[in-house]
């Protein structure tokens, strides 16, 4: 395999930028730079020299042994200065070595999965990790990262492969000493699996809500203050304000952190009926994103005018708290009143629909979990009718391991003759 290297901290100027060098060659690189003497496993302080003996850095040169690296490649990092053109001249060094070439985009977590230091939930959950701008993204993502999907699906795995096992001995060896009837402990090992994938499946949506952001629409008639209060919850003049009824046409999007959350807010045209048709067209648009949106704000007199149900935890809220003689229940975007109470609202609210995530992420997860429960369904069937429907249900069954298995990127059908091997002394 190629040995390759990159800069793996961000471009651009900095105190500290990693090299990192990834491959059967790389110590052979480093010392080319570093001088020879480099330890196998270790870290040292080096002066870099290119090819013609020029002073590059002063570098602390890390190596790492395979398997134990993040690639499971030997491996070495050299930590010089943050300095762009620095960074480069070392780059340019390393670029003349033999059997070096630059890293593709990816390439060193995809060869830490090739390695089977990763699977692949993992490499998403790095990737979102990466990504992460509140706490609960970054909570998220190192649930993923860490490998928890991964080991609750091998839970799962097991789990059928010993159903799996089961059916197949009752299937080829009747004549030894097997269970006579093993439906009862099949069935109840695919139900299991099949309310652990269900509990998954439930919390997908408002898991892929963490990663990707909660929208909340702010909607109610024109003139209640809606862009005022966006603006009041952005911190700055995110839309135009007006004392003139239909201001705003488009949709406004103002991304913040809300308690942890990642969130949305959506200032939307005032909901009335109008003759505008430029304005008709932001109303119809604003009634589309408020419908779609996670959550609503309702501010206005009257929930009715808004044109649309609104589930029992959406908000309402009076607009104008200012001008009010009571300001229970009421917000302004112009003093700040009510405001404070308004975002614990709506933190509250989301923070309760977070609680209720899983650690599946994806649309991917979610085909992948769905497939496998699809089997257990028609497993479950097919093994009420007893062992003459056993051969169709452990091929049903073998299906809804292999949908399993691409959850986290793997495909071992050699554990299945494992279990059955040691489970029912078989091979004698």
């Amino acid at each position: 395999m190629d040995t390759i290297y990159a800069l793996a901290s961000a471009p651009g100027r900095a105190g500290v930028a990693v090299i990192r060098i990834s491959g059967p060659d790389a110590h052979r690189a480093a010392e080319k730079l570093a001088g020879p003497g480099l330890a196998a496993r270790g870290m040292v302080l080096r002066v870099l020299r290119d090819s013609q003996g020029e002073r590059l850095d002063d570098a602390l040169v890390l190596s790492f042994r395979a398997p134990g690296s993040f690639t499971g490649e030997d491996v070495v990092e050299l930590q010089v200065h943050g300095s762009t053109a620095g960074v480069a001249a070392i780059l340019n060094a390393l670029s003349e070595l033999e059997n070096l070439r630059p890293a593709e985009a990816g390439e060193f977590t995809r060869r830490a999965m090739e390695n089977g230091k990763l699977d692949l939930a993992q490499v998403e959950g790095l990737a979102d990790l990466i990504d992460a701008e509140t706490e609960s993204q970054r909570r998220q993502a190192n649930n993923l990262f860490s490998g928890k999907l991964g080991d609750l699906a091998s839970a799962w795995r097991s789990q059928l492969v010993r159903a799996a096992a089961l059916i197949e001995a009752t299937i080829d060896f009747a004549d030894e000493d097997v269970p006579v009837d093993v439906t009862p402990e099949v069935t109840a090992l695919v139900s299991a699996v099949m309310a652990g994938l269900e509990r998954e499946i439930a919390g997908l949506h408002v898991s892929e809500r963490i990663r990707t952001g909660f929208e909340v629409a702010i909607i109610g008639p024109p003139n209640s203050g809606k862009s005022t209060l966006l603006n009041a919850l952005a911190g700055r003049d995110a839309a135009i304000t007006s004392e003139y009824a239909g201001t705003t046409r488009d949709v406004i999007e103002v991304r913040m952190d809300l308690g942890g959350l990642p969130v949305t807010l959506l200032d939307t045209a005032g909901l009335r009926e109008t003759e505008d048709h430029v304005e008709g067209i932001g109303i119809a648009l604003a009634r589309k994103r408020a419908r779609s949106a996670d959550l609503r704000i309702f501010l206005g007199e009257d929930e009715q005018a808004a044109g649309l149900d609104l589930l029992d935890d959406d908000i309402r809220v009076l607009p104008k708290a200012d001008l009010r003689k009571g300001g229970r229940n009421a917000v302004s975007g112009l003093t700040g009143a009510g405001v404070d109470e308004l975002v614990q609202r709506v933190a509250d609210t989301l923070g309760n629909r977070a609680a209720g995530s899983g650690l599946a992420t994806r649309e991917r997860h979610r085909v992948a979990m769905t497939n496998t429960r699809e089997s257990l369904v028609v497993t479950r069937d097919l093994l009420a009718h007893g062992p003459d429907s056993y051969d169709i249900a452990a091929d049903e069954l073998r299906r809804g391991i292999r949908a399993l298995e691409s959850l986290v990127g793997r495909v071992d059908v050699e554990n299945l003759l494992d279990e059955i091997f040691s489970s029912f002394c078989i091979g004698k």
